[in-house]
């Protein structure tokens, strides 16, 4: 598996966490950055991830954000993307197994390293159940067309 990482400057302090639950699990990765502190727009890095993931470069994403939420939001105006803000660790593994979300964010100045590195973990492991859930993420996807 291939995971995108992208962040901006409120969460690159997750960075590590995440880079190393990918590593550990065996996973291949690529950062579409940021590399420092330095102010940026996280629109920039929401788009970079979900594009490699419709263009096929990637399997999964994480990004991070200073919330969590504004990556999220900005993820999912890419077609196609289904990006979930999680908290907790419950909410990384339904993200996955209900929702079949190709990306999750997470917030800097919300979320604890070791918390990230946990639901990274969880989210990249847990598989989607299909089933009824799949009728829902196929429901989620037609509202793009409407």
């Amino acid at each position: 598996m291939k995971v995108a990482i992208g962040c901006d400057h409120g969460g690159i302090v997750l960075k590590d966490s995440v880079i190393k639950a990918i590593v550990e699990l065996g996973y291949e990765y690529v950062d579409y950055g940021t590399y420092d502190n330095a102010s940026v727009d996280y629109p920039d890095y929401a788009e970079k991830v979900a594009r490699a993931i419709i263009a096929g470069d990637a399997d999964k994403g994480v990004l991070l954000c200073g919330t969590g939420i504004g990556i999220s939001i900005a993820a999912n105006k890419i077609d196609g993307i289904r990006c979930a803000h999680v908290t907790d660790n419950f909410s990384a593994q339904m993200s996955a197994e209900h929702n079949n979300a190709q990306i999750i964010a997470m917030g800097g100045r919300i979320t604890k390293e070791e918390d990230a590195y946990t639901f990274t973990k969880t989210f990249l492991t847990t598989e989607f159940a299909g089933g009824r859930h799949a009728m829902r993420v196929d429901k989620i996807m037609a509202l793009e067309n409407k």
